[in-house]
């Protein structure tokens, strides 16, 4: 994939929305593009791992103890252990054939370190899921 083409999937994910092109550009280079078949497990939960998936095509399954969840394209996992690599908090599976970018721990680091923009993001990213993780269940 082009760069413009990985820069114009990063300008799609949360994390990276507030990044100027400049900046994604730089991101972009130090991608992995990796590929997954449907059913293939992307992360387990347990491993020790320091990477972050962006999910650039097809949708992925999250499954906790406490709670299963579908992500798509622009979808971001794994970010807990770029930031703090401990064992993995869930186990993603592909439910269809998935494209994704994975970022590095050390190119996270420097991003991070290197772009408040970016940091910005992350943390934007995080408060949106604590605040999801503890909303209260829906009277039905």
């Amino acid at each position: 994939m082009l760069t413009v083409e990985r820069v114009a999937h990063l300008r799609r994910v949360a994390l990276f929305s507030a990044t100027p092109d400049r900046v994604l550009a730089g991101v972009a280079g130090v991608l992995d593009e990796v590929s997954f078949a449907k059913g293939e497990v992307l992360m387990h939960e347990g491993d020790i791992e320091d990477w972050l998936f962006v999910v650039v095509r097809g949708r992925v399954q999250v499954t906790r103890v406490d709670r299963v969840v579908e992500m798509g394209d622009g979808s971001v996992v794994g970010e807990l252990a770029a930031l703090d690599p401990r064992p993995r908090t869930a186990t993603v599976t592909a439910l269809d054939p998935v494209t994704a970018f994975r970022l590095t721990k050390p190119a996270f680091d420097e991003a991070v370190r290197t772009r408040p923009e970016i940091a910005l993001g992350v943390i934007t990213e995080l408060v949106r899921r604590i605040r999801e993780t503890h909303r209260p269940p829906a009277n039905g």
